[in-house]
């Protein structure tokens, strides 16, 4: 049996990949790159394929006896969804559909899905946690719940199996494989900050510094790439011998602020990185943090880089080797 990773040439997908493989899984990966790159995935087949092919996707997991799906293919810009939300449902919603169709068409009836906090809207509570209200103030977030809530249709239906996780703000590099973020455009905050300390960037806009918070800056939950990784390993592990349909948040449970990530890439990267402050953008919470007590509890996840130094560390070492991203 075999696993297929849809968007697998992407930033967290190429890591899960390496992870799947390290562990000795037969992979098999689907992407479009359109935002994946090929050199991203590494020792795998890659099938340069859109998941609304069903014939080609119905192909692949037959021919290479999958069993399980992790499912990242999707759009994922906040920003863009609000401008072009018919774009987002299509390429998030419909797709998915198209994909669990080829899946229930042969037999394939695991799937992990890449969700994400933004599920959850408005956090009612610090930490968040999996039963809390999901009211998304984005369409980004209004797709990912959707489609969550198309497996449980599907579960009743066809018997499909799901476990979704929603993550808060993947970050950092794989330790020795030469994989990492890059994104155009860039949107995420560490990336953002190393460009800076590269000399690629004026500076760093701090978006708001007059939130509750002990610096008045946002606080966010970083959570490293690989531990994500591992949380959908351990995810495969558990839809084959049981399951149904899950939710599972995935964090470091530690809240950082845009100040403390900026003074903490200074003391990483040795550089003087010029922060430059901006006013509040619209919909910002001041603070999202996870809980991941269940993830820990039911998957048996146990994050292994959960110091913001060891995150920040690894993407800098990315960076500073791949200063343009794949292109090199």
């Amino acid at each position: 049996m075999s696993v297929l990773v849809t968007g697998g040439a992407g930033y967290i997908g190429s890591h899960t990949v390496a992870e799947l493989v390290a562990h000795g899984e037969d992979v098999v990966v689907i992407d479009n790159l359109r935002q994946g790159h090929r050199a991203a995935v590494r020792d795998v087949p890659l099938y340069e394929v859109d998941i609304r092919d069903t014939e080609q996707v119905g192909r692949i997991l037959r021919d290479h006896k999958v069993d399980t799906v992790v499912h990242f293919a999707a759009n994922s810009l906040v920003g863009e969804s609000v401008e072009k939300p018919l774009q987002y449902y299509e390429n998030n919603v419909a797709a998915t559909a198209k994909l669990l169709s080829a899946m229930v068409d042969n037999g394939v009836l695991n799937i992990v899905f890449s969700s994400t906090a933004a599920v959850y809207g408005e956090p009612v509570r610090t930490p968040i946690h999996e039963e809390d209200p999901t009211v998304p103030t984005n369409p980004y977030g209004e797709t990912k719940l959707a489609i969550e809530r198309m497996f449980r249709w599907c579960h009743q239906a066809y018997g499909l199996k799901s476990i979704s996780l929603r993550y808060f703000n993947a970050a950092g590099a794989h330790p020795t494989l030469p994989i990492g973020e890059d994104h155009n455009p860039e949107t995420h905050l560490i990336p953002i900050v190393l460009q800076a300390a590269l000399g690629q960037r004026p500076h760093v806009s701090i978006f708001g510094n007059d939130y509750p918070t002990p610096d008045g800056t946002c606080i966010r939950d970083y959570v490293h790439v690989m531990d994500l990784a591992s949380a959908h390993r351990l995810s495969v592990n558990r839809l084959r011998t049981g399951g149904g349909v899950e939710a599972f948040n995935l964090g470091s449970g530690t809240g950082f602020s845009v100040q403390q990530v900026i003074d903490v890439a200074r003391e990483v990267t040795g550089r003087d990185i010029l922060a430059v402050h901006s006013p509040r953008r619209p919909g910002d919470p001041a603070v999202l943090v996870a809980s991941s007590d269940k993830a820990k509890q039911v998957l048996g996840w146990k994050p292994q880089y959960d110091d913001l130094s060891t995150i920040v560390a690894s993407a800098w070492a990315w960076h500073q080797s791949h200063p343009n991203g794949y292109e090199d």
